[in-house]
């Protein structure tokens, strides 16, 4: 498998987590955001949204989207570390926290937007990293709260929803380290900071650390 990625996309970085969580081999294809390549035609024809990730499976088939690609990875190989456990209403208490980062956090502090931002609006760097600060604060609100659930109904365990990590855990990771390149105070998440604690634990998440990636610059 080809995942085209970048080393500091939020997105990649979920895939790049549960490839590894399913011990699953994958070729990186560096696409440099900062350099525009992701708007290149010849990578329209990977993703015509211009986007990262994109998943070329075995089969040269393309799957766009990162939670698309991490539900068709559980659904391919269900066997090997599940990123969707439990009962169906489990399954929607995992979405529903992953959903939360991926649809009301991130497309709000994702690279265009900056670029955005900055461009047509005018924003500064100080303004911008106050935007980021916003609505990252304002999603995991929601986010540790959802845990906290799991705490009163006897649910919790050392990672976001139990004792093993699961699509929430991938998705979270990559946003707490978006969280504190632009200086959160993660204080008021202590829930949130023991799941991912837990999850930098495991080979799989430290792999995935967008410095330990092929296209990051030197230390």
């Amino acid at each position: 498998m080809k995942l085209y990625n970048y080393f500091r996309s939020s997105a990649a970085y979920r895939v790049r987590i549960a490839l590894n969580l399913k011990g699953l081999t994958w070729e990186h294809v560096g696409v440099h955001l900062l350099r525009g390549e992701q708007r290149a035609a010849s990578y329209r024809g990977v993703n015509p949204a211009g986007l990262v990730p994109a998943l070329e499976t075995d089969s040269g088939e393309l799957i766009t989207q990162s939670l698309a690609i991490m539900e068709w990875l559980d659904e391919t190989y269900p066997e090997r570390a599940p990123l969707l456990p439990g009962d169906a209403l489990a399954r929607a208490r995992i979405r529903a926290f992953a959903l939360t980062i991926a649809c009301d956090i991130h497309p709000l502090n994702n690279l265009r937007v900056m670029q955005y931002l900055e461009h047509e609006l005018g924003a500064d760097e100080a303004a911008r990293a106050a935007w980021t600060r916003h609505w990252i604060a304002l999603g995991f609100s929601a986010c540790e709260a959802m845990l906290e659930a799991e705490v009163r109904a006897g649910r919790s365990g050392r990672f976001a929803f139990g004792d093993a990590p699961t699509l929430a855990d991938c998705v979270l990771v990559p946003q707490c380290f978006n969280a504190r390149r632009f200086d959160l105070d993660m204080t008021p998440y202590p829930r949130l900071a023991a799941a991912e604690a837990a999850c930098l634990e495991l080979e799989a998440f430290q792999a995935a650390h967008p410095m330990r990636q092929p296209d990051a610059p030197p230390t």
